[in-house]
């Protein structure tokens, strides 16, 4: 796990992100603070619980790429779930332990993923080798079938055999667990118990099959690079990971909060869930595939609009397991300008690479980027707000037509700038009932 500073976690932060200081830096803090709790005593350490978060915002703002893209800077296990998605125990549909679960295969796949670059050049060499073998078949070790072996090791490394076919064993893929499936209930985590059962009682098989060497490759390479990775230090490290640093991000709180707006006859529902989401967040030991997950020290980020409910709808219980709260400020003109223009995978940029393939040179004026933004911020307060998402709407309203002749202009140049943004905007300024179905 990547070790960075509060201030070092903003900055990076900040080239994806614009504005929402206040939430950058309650995150940064919450992830420097599990750092800090590893440098304690073990006594003192399984004491200190973290501090989970409450981010509120409209949608559009931020709230889920914060928590992405925190995550992937520290390299821990993450998940995003919609609270809309549970049920309570009892009821048909996904219980709130199987994103505890969903995280821990999330979990195992890093590592895994992690082991696999360890290996790498290990793996690649013993799938060469056994390439060669096929390629010329026999064990003598004399220096001419020695030599033979080297040029055909270069005539390969060339892909001067790309063509050529060999004969590999590979694995049957074993058959779907779909008659085990149940209407409603979360057969994800069901299909892979009992296939898990299954595989003790029916080892895989094997059969031989002619390919291309190049397919041949990928497949030896892939079990040389299983042989090499041992599952049980995988799992372990990957339990440990989760426990210790996961992070699960839960969306549309606000959906299952209750408040004004909300219909009776489901309070019961939502409260169930609520109900059955705060052992998880408390700390609990949920049972998986890969065994017990301690859930007492992953850290828990829930987010919402809240705009027709607040944090203090939830239940009491749940509310005291996320002390920190932090409002998100929905986006103007500024905050979309420096959207379409400052971050490393800005909307500008993106367009202007995805038209460079076909030849043409996109080009943003100053003045042009400005009257998109502009657009954007007037369109959200006249409708509904979905914040920085307008802009792909606009965008794409503006570039349709470049987007769609763009391989019959190949070597053009093109200038966005504020009279062509007008002319392609200039319909749905005048008609407020057309934006309304196009914007």
């Amino acid at each position: 796990m990547k070790t960075l500073t509060p201030r070092q976690i903003v900055a990076e932060l900040d080239k994806y992100i614009v504005g929402q200081e206040q939430a950058k830096r309650m995150v940064a803090v919450a992830i420097r603070n599990r750092w800090r709790r590893q440098q304690l005593d073990p006594a003192l350490r399984d004491e200190i619980a973290p501090k989970n978060i409450i981010l509120m915002g409209p949608t559009g703002v931020g709230k889920t790429e914060i928590a992405r893209r925190l995550a992937k800077l520290t390299g821990a296990p993450f998940i995003k779930v919609e609270a809309t998605k549970y049920t309570e125990v009892g009821y048909v549909g996904r219980d709130v332990e199987s994103m505890i679960r969903d995280l821990m295969e999330i979990g195992i796949k890093l590592v895994r993923d992690e082991e696999g670059q360890r290996v790498a050049t290990q793996a690649e060499a013993q799938a060469e080798d056994r390439l060669m073998e096929l390629l010329l078949p026999g064990s003598g070790l004399d220096a001419s079938r020695e030599g033979t072996r080297e040029k055909i090791r270069k005539l390969w490394k060339l892909g001067h055999l790309d063509d050529h076919e060999v004969e590999i064993e590979v694995t049957e893929q074993s058959p779907q667990m779909d008659m085990f499936a149940i209407p409603g209930m979360d057969n994800a985590s069901l299909g892979s118990q009992m296939k898990s059962m299954m595989s003790r009682f029916m080892p895989p098989k094997t059969k031989k099959k002619r390919m291309k060497t190049r397919a041949a490759y990928d497949i030896l390479l892939q079990q040389a690079r299983d042989a090499l990775i041992d599952d049980d230090r995988i799992i372990e490290i990957a339990r440990e990971r989760v426990e210790q640093s996961g992070i699960v991000f839960i969306d549309e709180i606000d959906k299952i909060s209750g408040g004004a707006g909300q219909h009776r006859s489901s309070d019961i529902s939502r409260e169930g869930v609520q109900r059955d989401l705060l052992p998880v967040v408390e700390g609990c030991v949920v049972n998986t595939k890969h065994g017990m997950i301690h859930t007492d020290h992953i850290l828990f980020i829930v987010a919402g609009a809240f705009h027709f409910s607040k944090p203090s709808d939830l239940i009491p219980e749940l509310q005291g397991r996320f002390p920190l709260r932090v409002e998100l400020q929905s986006l103007g003109s500024g905050e979309f300008y420096r959207i379409l223009t400052e971050p490393h995978n800005s909307l500008q940029k993106q367009y202007r690479e995805l038209l460079s393939t076909e030849g043409v040179q996109l080009d943003f004026t100053e003045d042009g980027l400005r009257e998109i933004a502009s657009f954007a911020e007037d369109t959200n307060a006249r409708q509904e707000n979905i914040g920085a998402r307008r802009l792909y709407t606009i965008l794409e309203k503006i570039l349709a037509d470049i987007s769609f002749e763009a391989p019959e202009r190949r070597g053009e140049h093109v200038v966005i700038d504020k009279d062509y943004v007008a002319g392609r905007l200039e319909d749905v300024k005048k008609d407020v009932d057309l934006r309304q179905f196009i914007l």
